[in-house]
């Protein structure tokens, strides 16, 4: 969900053990947080403090994971599961481990069994919990992990020759996950790895809730990119849905070390996002509230009905919002409608009703950014506005 609350950054975890006292710190701070799909404690509480803040479960789309206990899984499927069911990729009859991630392992995304169990699990895996959706890692461009793939073909023979067969793959991956998902009321943001390089990439993987670039004007500390290759990723600024941009950061800690690139990533973000034709927010997604005590929790919001929108001044060119409905367990109807180009949900956090702002998709549109690293303790977040 869009938030207007005070705030600012995005939080991103993967993994390491939650101490309270970084829930109360994001509370006050953030609004984006992506935990780890088990930390529904964590992400309750963030909801029920800040019910606009948008709370994702990470998953990977990409591997099994050997190490992992089922009740604390990061991947879409189980090291059982996918052993057992022929999921996990061979190559000279042995299992594709990550070169750089001992104990991942390659899954056969390219299997539409597994493209379906992996829509399935991770979808069921919402109901009953605070999160808004799921932020998808391992949406690859390249073989970044020693696949072979080649290799893999000789064995496999449904098994794609080349790169460009896996990515296949993972859009289409991608496009089962995201129509589930939205089905759901929930939103799909995968990380989608070197969107610059094939044109309407970001748009195409970004279109069920946004889009995660980790790697925002550079690789690392020394690796920032030619003026060029940035200019390229300035697409991203413009959606759709929630940008989460990780720019690379110099230092280690909780506290921000003032480096250059963070600064930088600011910088070209004033520049180029007031020049943007438009500045589209978050598309609607679920909004977890309790109708009142004792309710079952976090009942997600079902369905998702587009209308055109009325108003001239808000989206134009034949957008629309769309409204989510859900029946609360007090028998009433919760309805929001909203444009996605515009800003314009407001509601009490408590109360079942909501509705959209006056005339239609009248409201000022704006466009959340946020600049992320993993010693950036004091993210930024900015909005733009178009008028």
């Amino acid at each position: 969900m869009t938030g207007t609350r005070p705030g600012v950054g995005a939080w991103l975890r993967y993994g390491e053990p939650l101490a309270p006292a970084e829930v109360d710190f994001a509370i006050a701070h953030y609004r984006t947080a992506v935990l780890q799909p088990w930390e529904t404690v964590a992400a309750a509480r963030l909801k029920d403090a800040a019910p606009d803040m948008t709370v994702l479960a990470y998953r990977c789309l990409s591997s099994v994971r050997i190490f992992e206990p089922p009740e604390r899984r990061a991947s879409g499927i189980g090291w059982s599961e996918a052993r057992n069911r022929g999921w996990i990729a061979r190559r000279a009859g042995e299992p594709v481990e990550w070169s750089s991630y001992p104990g991942h392992f390659q899954a056969r995304v390219w299997d539409p069994a597994y493209r379906a169990a992996w829509t399935e699990r991770v979808t069921a895996s919402l109901d009953g919990t605070a999160f808004d959706g799921v932020m998808a890692d391992n949406d690859v461009f390249e073989d970044y992990y020693g696949l072979g793939l080649p290799a893999i073909a000789v064995g496999d023979p449904d098994a794609p020759v080349d790169v460009a067969g896996l990515r296949k793959a993972l859009g289409e991956l991608v496009e089962a996950a995201g129509r589930a998902l939205t089905e759901a009321g929930r939103l799909l943001v995968p990380n989608i790895a070197e969107a610059r390089r094939e044109p309407g990439r970001w748009r195409q993987h970004a279109a069920w809730g946004g889009g995660f670039e980790e790697c925002w004007l550079g690789w690392g500390d020394d690796a920032m990119f030619d003026a060029t290759t940035a200019a390229a990723q300035t697409e991203q600024l413009g959606g759709p849905g929630l940008g989460l941009l990780r720019t690379p950061s110099g230092g280690r800690g909780r506290v921000w070390d003032g480096s250059q690139q963070g600064l930088y990533g600011l910088a070209l973000f004033w520049i180029v996002a007031p020049v943007l034709r438009s500045c589209p927010m978050r598309p609607p997604a679920t909004t977890t509230i309790r109708a009142r005590p004792g309710s079952r929790p976090w009942t997600p919001i079902s369905g998702v009905r587009a209308d055109p929108c009325t108003s001239r001044a808000g989206c134009g060119g034949g957008a629309s919002r769309a409204a989510l409905r859900r029946q609360s367990s007090t028998g009433r109807r919760v309805a929001r409608s909203l444009c996605p180009r515009a800003r314009c949900v407001r509601g009490r956090r408590a109360g079942p009703t909501a509705s959209h702002c006056p005339g239609g998709c009248g409201c000022v549109p704006m466009r959340a950014l946020s600049l992320w690293s993993p010693n950036l303790a004091r993210s930024v977040e900015v909005t733009c506005r178009d008028r």
